[in-house]
């Protein structure tokens, strides 16, 4: 019984080398005749990615300064080189997986309309005053830049540039509670400008928070805060398109 069941263990593997020895040795198929003069599609590749042991590691975080609990009440102040050293730990993995330049950060960070062809930049202006005097957004301050530049500086050939300032008090007075440090992103600002072209904008700085909506528990920010946030970021495009419609 042990020759036979070795006798068809050898014939097995016999066969089964026979048949790969024949299917290596099949010729290949022909080719297409139709297809002879079309080139072949080449097999885009993907851009080389930096090996992960070659990315530059993180410092160690220091122990952070007490935060404050009570409303009004400031956290301690993180020292400047903490600071620092952090950012130009940052700054070298923006660098390395965008090309980002500092121009390119500040056109992230903006957000922008630009005009209808055709209206004035007073016309823009008063659009958006009156969105925001209806969305009860009260103006507490204009700078109009391009006057200083001529003035002060003598550029008679600057185009014109003025920032105004709004805010809801109320959501200002809750931001403050939270974290008196707020202070300094206050009050909300517009800008509108003429570029090189001539081309009137209306721009602002980028208020949208839903990417927090991937970090776990949204870095701790209060609903009443985070639902504060999405109203007046909601707020301020809704004027910004209105002042760039020319809307009255």
């Amino acid at each position: 019984m042990k020759r036979i069941n070795l006798k068809q263990a050898l014939l097995a593997t016999l066969a089964m080398t026979l048949t790969v020895s024949a299917l290596a040795a099949d010729p290949a198929p022909a080719a297409n005749p139709y297809l002879t003069n079309i080139p072949a599609a080449s097999v885009p590749s993907l851009p080389s990615l930096p090996s992960l042991l070659s990315l530059p590691s993180l410092p160690s975080l220091p122990s952070l300064p007490a935060r404050g609990t009570r409303p009004y009440e400031m956290s301690g102040i993180v020292p400047q080189n903490v600071k620092a050293g952090l950012i130009k730990s940052v700054m070298p993995l923006m660098s390395m997986g965008t090309r980002m330049d500092l121009k390119d950060v500040m056109n992230l960070m903006t957000i922008k309309y630009k005009a209808k062809p055709g209206l004035t930049f007073d016309e823009v202006k008063a659009s958006m005053e009156l969105r925001a005097n209806q969305l009860n957004f009260k103006k507490v301050g204009e700078s109009p830049m391009w006057k200083d530049f001529q003035v002060v500086l003598g550029d008679m050939n600057a185009p014109r540039i003025e920032v105004y300032h709004y805010c809801d008090i109320a959501v200002g007075r809750e931001m403050l509670r939270y974290s008196p440090e707020s202070a300094v992103y206050m009050p909300c600002r517009f800008t509108i400008m003429e570029d090189a072209d001539k081309n009137i904008w209306v721009m602002t700085l980028d208020w949208n928070t839903t990417w927090l909506d991937s970090v776990s528990g949204r870095m701790g920010t209060p609903d009443v805060l985070w639902n504060h946030a999405i109203v007046i970021r909601d707020k301020m495009d809704n004027i910004m398109k209105a002042a760039a419609n020319g809307d009255l």
